[in-house]
């Protein structure tokens, strides 16, 4: 609650905290928006394979060219503006910068930038949840080694999540749930980018005046999204999936506490302890009121007859035994919260999510029957989406991660609905990605551990 104050101080000092920014998309150019209302804040660089795109969303978002305009980043450190170009190893290489924000949206380039930066000894904002969910818990323990932070994003529904169950967990509640919302029906697992706008809500015409992306966005719609910041949620809270990953059962903000707990008291969770998305659809399609689609969500339960007495009191939504209840947040603005992060983490050393341990996995699952010799396409493509298994399914069943599962052939055909794995594609075994993945299972596998069925 001090960390505007503490920002100002840093402002008034002139020793700002000095950013790198690797991609300069739609994530990042949210944070750039705000960084000219955010006091202690020096953008030193700008790393994006097309500087140009990237000098058309600043003028976006209404700054003016001599902002950017520093040849170098030893400029910029003196002017007190930001350098653009292409080269991300000179960012993050660079004695001036203290935090690298990583948001390419890229999985396999986000992970070598994030074991590069700390070897510079740089903190690490992984914007790319993607890399979070192939690589995270490794990638938080060679930060460690490096004496630096990594950290999810805030803004993002994962480090949202890590902060409500944070919150309940210090205030001595044991967590029975949390999550995200979703619009979702079961036949979205097999839409395109052919078939997003129709279940989306949008038309074609629509879609092409906002630039929108339809593979980025079908990859929330056919669960693949939902899978990865369900795995990070995991693997940075110790919160487990049940054995065959989301079930994102149709709930309403009301019903949270009724809906979300175990099957044995009347709800649908596996188990307590588990990671969950709520759908904001009914199974027949009728939309669900005051759902909680864009938002996130903690249950938690009373240990005392005296707290469940006080939910009653203080008038909390509960469940019909008074026991269970809920905190949410109904929306998030995305990379407009960025900032938090960079506080946190640049003030405190202290990461708004974190990765303790490989609880959950994401693992690539065909759409329909593929082909022996077809090249997958990766998350909110036509080939596959993300299912959400708990990691050690996924180890034991050699799955093949979803953020590997880009531009690969399969060796063997593969029916529609089963998981893949390793043994079903011609994997480059060479690439960074997949040999720091490959180690992650190595050092994490056998550590993972089932729920109790």
């Amino acid at each position: 609650m001090n960390l505007h104050r503490m920002l100002q101080a840093r402002a008034e000092a002139g020793k700002p905290l000095r950013i790198g920014l690797i991609g300069a998309g739609k994530f990042g150019s949210m944070y750039l928006s705000q960084i000219p209302t955010t006091p202690g804040i020096h953008l030193v660089g700008i790393a994006d394979l097309s500087p140009t795109g990237a000098r058309a969303n600043l003028a976006r978002l209404g700054w003016k060219p001599e902002v950017t305009a520093a040849a170098s980043l030893d400029a910029a450190l003196r002017a007190g503006n930001a350098h653009l170009g292409e080269d991300w190893r000179a960012l993050v290489s660079h004695p001036g910068i203290d935090i690298v924000v990583e948001a390419t949206g890229h999985p396999l380039a986000a992970v070598e930038h994030a074991l590069e930066a700390f070897r510079q000894g740089k903190h690490v904002v992984m914007v790319t949840v993607e890399a979070d969910a192939l690589c995270g818990p490794l990638l938080a323990r060679r930060a460690a080694e490096a004496g630096v932070v990594y950290s999810l994003a805030y803004g993002d529904q994962p480090a949202l999540i890590c902060e409500l169950v944070d919150w309940a967990r210090t205030s001595g509640f044991e967590v029975t749930a949390a999550g995200r919302g979703h619009k979702w029906l079961p036949r979205f697992a097999q839409s395109t980018p052919e078939t997003v706008w129709q279940h989306w809500g949008l038309n074609e015409e629509q879609a092409r005046r906002g630039g929108l992306n339809p593979k980025m966005f079908n990859s929330f719609l056919d669960g693949s999204k939902p899978a990865i910041e369900s795995t990070a949620v995991s693997n940075a809270t110790g919160l487990t999936p049940a054995p065959d990953g989301l079930a994102f059962p149709p709930c309403s903000v009301e019903d949270l506490p009724f809906v979300m707990r175990p099957a044995s008291e009347g709800g649908q969770l596996h188990h307590k302890g588990q990671v969950e998305c709520a759908s904001s659809l009914e199974r027949d399609g009728r939309a669900i009121p005051y759902e909680i689609r864009k938002g996130v969500w903690v249950v938690f339960e009373a240990a005392t007859e005296y707290q469940k007495n006080c939910f009653e009191e203080y008038m909390l939504q509960t469940d019909p035994s008074g026991r269970y209840s809920v905190m949410y947040k109904r929306w998030h603005l995305i990379g407009l919260e960025v900032g938090m992060s960079v506080a946190s983490v640049g003030l405190r050393r202290e990461p708004t999510g974190c990765p303790i341990g490989f609880h959950a996995d994401v693992i690539a699952t065909a759409k329909r029957d593929l082909k022996a010799g077809e090249m997958l396409d990766g998350e909110g493509g036509y080939t596959v989406y993300g299912k959400l298994f708990p990691a050690e399914k996924s180890t034991s069943l050699g799955s093949l991660p979803l953020g590997l599962a880009h531009d690969v052939k399969l060796l063997k055909p593969v029916k529609a609905g089963q998981s893949l794995t390793y043994a079903d594609v011609a994997m480059d075994e060479t690439l960074l990605a997949v040999r720091i993945r490959r180690e992650m299972e190595r050092s994490f596998g056998p550590a993972a551990r089932m729920p109790a069925q």
